[in-house]
């Protein structure tokens, strides 16, 4: 009843973008009553989660508010062409199909005599057809079809769309004439996408990029060439140990190489699923969130191992090595806090540390700096048992806990409930770690020293949040720190330390 009061709002007051979003989010379970499969797996999902979704707490006044609040799920969607992309399922050769239905991004096919030209910003198709009913001619008798796309997994933010480099795909009439000569010729198909938009926020590199990549390639086993707009040099190198178990070719810098490339297939723009995950049943062999964790692991394994050489080496010789437990002596569980400075902060961390080696706990202080290479992290993560965090991009790293044998816990600050749960404790559920969320009382806030105890920015967060991103970034996210209360968080450090013991038995017994 609130979603269709905030619908009528919206629409009566113009807002026809804002009320179309809540109008489909509200009216979700009638669309996905006519895929019975999803159906059940999304009951199970929200069975096994406990999911609690409450859209009219937050307004859409900006389209940067979309970025954090509204994680619509993007049913029918995967890198298969047969399966996941009805609209263009049986494209022919010689063909452009686009399938825009969807609400977080675009995706368009070709098939034929496809040759890039980066300085039009264009991909040609070379046909032998006329024009005809179902293609659209323009002012060029040449031109058969003309699509537009930005391929960026953002779709609905304008703001930030209107900072990606749009494509066009263009298919014309093969003239002799005219030199379509080859500079490199692939015998393999392309993947056309964006590292632009919000690249450079782990989140949205994995979220908007490194999964959806994954999504979209994986059918073809590597046997795929990335093809990038918006090409930077420090993003290749970043996922430097990723990227080669998704394509076994060196990406091409679209914009930086003025070189034609040559191509019979080639998709432009990425599918996504959700929020950090992958669907399995938009898969096309099933494939899930815990099968591209496997593939991290996979590519992080000989790096890491390089590492574990190198700590190794610096021990040897005169060195002192670290004492090694006694047989009797059972192997602490390994908690890794990761650590924050300046905003949403833990304050008194030197004291969670000490509570949580009373407990048991081996404790790992983690701060990742934008230049910390990935594969450290991973190594970091991969090995512990539990980790700490307070809600922020950082969280994007639980992608590299053990599935089914980890504990998450997210410190939630005032405000960021939603948020919280929908873009980390969901789909940590779906990845298999134990997720228990923390969600902090008033005083365990910064801001009760700033605000009066009755100022609705303490008692009714959800009252700012409406009022758009720019009040829940400026209050909630850039001037909040935490001051855990130890005797109420303590709770959750026994109950993940329990868990944790009781799957260690478990394991033993099973060896």
């Amino acid at each position: 009843m609130v979603q269709h009061q905030r619908y009528n709002q919206l629409k009566n007051g113009g807002d026809e973008e804002a009320a179309t979003l809540v109008f489909v989010w509200t009216n979700r379970g009638y669309y996905r009553r006519r895929r019975p499969k999803i159906l059940s797996f999304l009951l199970l999902s929200l069975l096994s989660c406990g999911f609690i979704l409450a859209p009219h707490f937050f307004s859409f006044s900006s389209a940067l508010s979309h970025l954090y609040f509204f994680g619509v799920k993007n049913d029918g969607l995967s890198g298969d062409l047969d399966v996941n992309a009805p609209l263009c399922s049986s494209i022919s050769n010689g063909s452009v199909c686009c399938d825009r239905s969807h609400f977080r991004s675009d995706i368009c096919f070709m098939k034929g005599d496809i040759r890039t030209h980066s300085p039009t910003s264009s991909v040609f198709l070379y046909s032998s057809k006329n024009s005809d009913d179902n293609v659209s001619s323009t002012v060029d008798g040449d031109e058969l079809q003309h699509e537009k796309i930005k391929p960026y997994t953002r779709k609905w933010e304008t703001s930030i769309m209107a900072t990606i480099d749009e494509l066009n795909l263009i298919s014309k009439r093969r003239n002799s004439d005219v030199d379509h000569s080859c500079d490199v010729i692939h015998d393999v198909p392309a993947v056309i996408f964006s590292t632009g938009g919000y690249t450079g926020n782990v989140y949205h590199e994995f979220n908007d990029g490194i999964i959806p990549l994954y999504i979209t390639s994986q059918q073809f086993n590597t046997e795929v060439v990335f093809v990038i707009l918006e090409y930077h040099d420090w993003w290749v190198m970043k996922y430097a140990d990723i990227l080669p178990h998704l394509s076994s070719y060196p990406p091409i810098d679209f914009n930086g190489d003025n070189r034609t490339h040559c191509f019979t297939e080639a998709i432009t723009g990425l599918r996504i699923h959700d929020e950090l995950t992958v669907d399995p049943i938009l898969m096309k062999n099933n494939e899930s969130i815990v099968d591209f964790r496997n593939l991290l692991d996979r590519a992080y394994r000989p790096r890491i191992t390089g590492l574990i050489r190198k700590a190794q080496e610096k021990t040897s010789g005169c060195a002192l090595a670290t004492p090694k437990r006694m047989h009797n002596q059972p192997k602490k569980p390994k908690l890794v806090i990761l650590s924050r400075k300046g905003s949403r902060a833990i304050t008194n961390q030197n004291i969670l540390v000490k509570a949580a080696e009373e407990i048991g706990f081996e404790v790992h202080v983690l701060r990742p700096e934008p230049t910390t290479e990935l594969a450290k992290i991973y190594m970091e993560l991969n090995s512990s048992d539990a980790m700490i965090g307070v809600h922020g991009a950082a969280m994007t790293h639980f992608l590299f806990m053990r599935p089914r044998c980890s504990v998450f816990i997210q410190v939630i600050p005032l405000g960021t409930d939603w948020a919280a749960e929908t873009y980390y404790g969901e789909p940590a559920r779906k990845l298999g770690l134990k997720y228990i969320g923390y969600k902090i009382s008033r005083r365990e806030s910064s801001l009760v020293d700033e605000y009066d105890k009755d100022d609705p920015v303490l008692t009714d967060p959800s009252s700012l949040n409406q009022k758009g991103w720019e009040y829940t970034k400026k209050i909630y996210l850039e001037r909040q720190t935490v001051k855990l209360d130890l005797t109420r968080f303590r709770k959750r450090l026994l109950r993940a330390y329990d868990y944790i013991t009781r799957i260690h038995l478990q394991s033993q017994h099973l060896a």
